[in-house]
């Protein structure tokens, strides 16, 4: 990759977190916040072979408690997890290793604007990797109102160090 500017006298990647940069009880907020559109909830429930009417047929779900379609519920984790990478797990991550604890005490409609942060629960060294470490996220997910629409705990295997790299300020 070429640099753009070669004037400059330092560069600097964009990338998540190592292993080491990461501290049990730390919260991280993410931003932006993202909205979701329609084309996001039918896009994602057709591609993922979900035809259930409550997130497809308007009609149908204007007569159920709801009064409207929900957006699906694995978009809603999806868009959670996705909202934490730039911040915490870009290029810093080896792969996701197990979700858990995972609840939607509301319910998201077209149109909500979903805002997530996530906590860092706990972190060992791998034992089986020497240049990784095992680290717990929980993460969690508001609409616009503050109204907590999920959550889910992630373990993921996360990159140490390199050798000769220091740990972000």
């Amino acid at each position: 990759m070429s640099r753009i500017y070669e004037r400059s006298a330092m560069r600097r990647e964009q990338r998540g977190l190592y292993y080491e940069e990461l501290t049990e009880g730390d919260c991280y907020v993410h931003s932006p916040g993202r909205t979701v559109g329609e084309a996001d909830n039918t896009a994602f429930s057709t591609l993922t072979m979900n035809p259930q009417s409550l997130h497809l047929d308007e009609h149908r779900s204007a007569g159920t408690e709801f009064a409207s379609r929900l957006v699906n519920s694995l978009f809603t984790l999806s868009t959670l997890v996705g909202l934490s990478v730039a911040q915490l797990t870009q290029r810093t991550t080896v792969a996701n290793l197990g979700f858990g604890e995972v609840a939607f005490p509301a319910p998201v409609f077209v149109g909500d604007t979903l805002y997530a942060e996530t906590e860092v629960v706990e972190k060992r060294l791998s034992r089986s990797r020497p240049g990784s470490g095992i680290v717990v996220f929980a993460h969690r997910c508001c609409n616009q109102r503050r109204e907590l629409v999920a959550r889910v705990r992630r373990s993921a295997l996360m990159h140490r160090l390199p050798d000769g790299e220091e740990a972000a300020a």
